[in-house]
């Protein structure tokens, strides 16, 4: 049973904190472009897939609880510890950085059909205010699941 948690753990990872990683920076193509109603989508979807990835942690816990008595895994083993911690981390920057970001970007552009023909003119070429904020947020939050990776993966 505990390889089956340890799969849906992995599973879930990919498929979960994957685009809570990706997302944020496939949205700053439509802050690039101006265009509100994708940036308000990416948003959702950010918020959405932030808050799904809980699911890895439940699992994770699964198949920490599930784990042979001699692998010695608690909550305390620091490998296990500073990993809660760094996803912890970077879910609050998606969530408290980066969504409300992307909203008020969405919020501050015209209607997507104003722009959508207007490629090459100067309003369009003009970066959202939110842009830096969003591009911080969104490669701190992908660096600390990187770590995240790395610890789940050495063990040290």
């Amino acid at each position: 049973m505990d390889t089956v948690m340890i799969i849906l753990h992995v599973v879930a990872a990919v498929f979960l904190v994957g685009p809570m990683a990706i997302l944020p920076m496939t949205a700053l193509r439509s802050l690039r472009a101006r265009d509100a109603g994708q940036t308000a989508s990416l948003a959702k979807s950010v918020n959405l897939y932030s808050l799904l990835s809980l699911i890895v942690v439940f699992f994770g816990f699964g198949a920490m609880g599930m784990a042979e008595k001699s692998d010695n895994l608690s909550f305390t083993t620091p490998w296990i510890l500073i990993s809660i911690i760094l996803y912890a981390v970077a879910l609050a920057i998606n969530l408290a950085v980066v969504v409300p970001a992307l909203r008020r970007a969405a919020d501050e552009f015209p209607d997507a059909g104003a722009t959508a023909g207007q490629g090459g003119s100067a309003a369009a070429a003009v970066k959202s205010r939110e842009y830096p904020r969003v591009a911080m947020g969104s490669g701190l939050s992908a660096l600390l699941l990187v770590a995240v990776v790395v610890l789940m993966v050495w063990k040290p």
